[in-house]
């Protein structure tokens, strides 16, 4: 009965030693897992731009640039009707999953695609695109605005938008097209506040927004940027991108917790079986001994006898 107990109270202690090594390794994981599959689609986008002709390119352009122009003229830019919202998830759609392109912010160390709308699917694993402001193909009288989450366990995203300074830049990638912007503003405002996002016909600006303070996200953090001239050429330059998450990167951190998992298994079952083995010797032992005794016991009880029998011969 002993030994049963023993048992289970081990499997009890490997359960929660490894529900606890998992607690501890998931963010960490979770949110290489999901960098590897942003930078997968940001490199997907790059070959399918890559390949694209110089029509296509145009076209698609020219379309944004059209529906920038139309957008300028709306007095409620945020309402879309059916046809509107249809139009729009079509433009800059070149890989038919939504992302439009993407955007590097060196300050902070991020790479992420730019999807189309803000629902709950796209923000949990990349930056979104708010509907009824501009495409994010910069010119004159524009202001596109993209929004990520801070703060998801599964996920960096946007987290680290509070470090961005005035001076800071960020990079934008839309087809061929590379677009540089300066910070030059931030502002903490309500979430129903959106004059800082309206478009200034004289200006060209792109705007990320996040969710604050941390873990409370009653408010909203905007980080204004004015177009500025790129330090680098137009270029794709995500094949680079791509492999920043090598997954012998982050096979240390997914093992170490898998093998020490297993060393204290082997251990523990170590351990059981030199018990059983002591046991198992022990009760040898006392075998052995029970043996001895009893052949001494005989012994004894013949040579009581042999001298009975010689007391009665005399």
């Amino acid at each position: 009965m002993k030994k049963k107990s023993g048992k289970f109270i081990n499997v009890i202690l490997i359960l929660i030693l490894i529900l606890g090594l998992g607690l501890i390794a998931y963010p960490t994981f979770s949110d290489w897992w999901n960098s590897f599959h942003q930078t997968r689609a940001i490199a997907g986008y790059a070959e399918k731009v890559a390949n694209m002709d110089h029509k296509d390119f145009d076209r698609m352009w020219e379309e944004a640039q059209a529906y920038n122009e139309r957008l300028l003229e709306k007095s409620n830019r945020y309402a879309l009707s059916e046809e509107e919202v249809a139009e729009y998830n079509s433009i800059l759609d070149v890989t038919g999953t939504g992302i439009m392109g993407y955007i590097d912010i060196p300050k902070i160390d991020i790479s992420l695609p730019i999807y189309h709308g803000v629902d709950q699917a796209v923000l949990q694993i990349a930056i979104g695109h708010i509907e009824g402001t501009s495409f994010p193909i910069g010119g004159i009288g524009s202001h596109a605005v993209v929004s990520g989450h801070r703060g998801l366990p599964a996920a960096k995203l946007f987290t680290d938008l509070d470090r961005l300074e005035k001076g800071d830049k960020f990079i934008i990638q839309v087809l061929d097209r590379t677009l540089t912007y300066e910070v030059d503003q931030i502002r903490i405002v309500l979430p129903e506040e959106l004059q800082d996002l309206e478009i200034d016909p004289e200006k060209d600006y792109m705007t990320l927004v996040t969710c604050t303070p941390y873990g409370i996200n009653s408010h909203r953090l905007l980080v204004r940027g004015h177009r500025v001239e790129n330090d680098i050429p137009n270029a794709i330059n995500v094949t680079a991108d791509a492999l920043q998450f090598k997954p012998y990167y982050v096979a240390p951190i997914v093992a170490a917790p898998i093998l020490l998992i297993l060393l204290i298994t082997m251990l523990i079952m170590t351990s059981s079986r030199f018990r059983e083995r002591r046991e198992r010797s022990r009760k040898g032992a006392y075998d052995a001994l029970e043996t001895i005794i009893e052949e001494e016991e005989d012994d004894e009880l013949i040579k009581e006898r042999k001298r009975n029998k010689d007391t009665k011969k005399n």
